[in-house]
């Protein structure tokens, strides 16, 4: 990677909130997102270090982070690593060893944690099926919930299970080229 080409964190966090509100929100892939987004809940962290194993420790120290805030203030965390973790099965192998770390540093039940990948493929799909689209972003992306909003936006979601199946059907309908008019890559953000 070039010095010309680094991302900014600025530039990570613009991006990543394009594809929020474009795609996440847009789409309603998560019915959940649109009320912390708009109450200014999610926080952007950046990790700019093309350093792998760096990044779990910036996870958990984003966790420590995150739990000191009230939930109005900061109900959820996104870090953002746009120079490492290019493979989708390395940052994979390393979401669940982040897991594992937060379970052991006092987070089990009290955080969990999703990621999404710019070449996130689920188990058994090709990579090009549109339904991966579902869980991929502009650069690799660890995301910290608080285990009690999570409870609480699924229990008042009817029927969160079909979820899933809707966000498929949703994505299917727009195709390849309709995503891609979307722009949520990198760089997605800039005029």
């Amino acid at each position: 990677m070039t010095a010309a080409s680094l991302v900014t964190a600025d530039q990570a966090v613009a991006d990543t909130r394009k594809w929020i509100e474009h795609a996440v929100i847009g789409l309603n892939l998560c019915p959940f997102a649109k009320a912390v987004h708009v109450r200014g809940q999610i926080h952007f962290a950046t990790y700019l270090p093309a350093d792998d194993e760096g990044l779990t420790d910036a996870l958990l120290a984003e966790a420590s982070r995150l739990v000191a805030f009230e939930p109005s203030e900061r109900d959820t965390t996104l870090l953002i690593a746009p120079h490492t973790m290019a493979d989708f099965l390395e940052f994979n192998a390393l979401t669940a060893r982040a897991e594992r770390r937060l379970r052991r540093d006092g987070f089990e039940g009290v955080l969990q944690l999703a990621s999404f990948h710019p070449f996130f493929q689920f188990a058994g799909s090709d990579a090009a099926e549109i339904a991966n689209a579902s869980n991929r972003s502009p650069y690799p992306t660890l995301h910290l919930l608080r285990e009690d909003s999570v409870s609480r936006a699924v229990d008042a979601f009817p029927e969160a299970e079909a979820i899933f199946e809707r966000n498929i059907r949703t994505l299917e309908a727009l195709g390849t080229d309709g995503w891609a008019r979307l722009n949520v890559g990198p760089g997605g953000a800039q005029p």
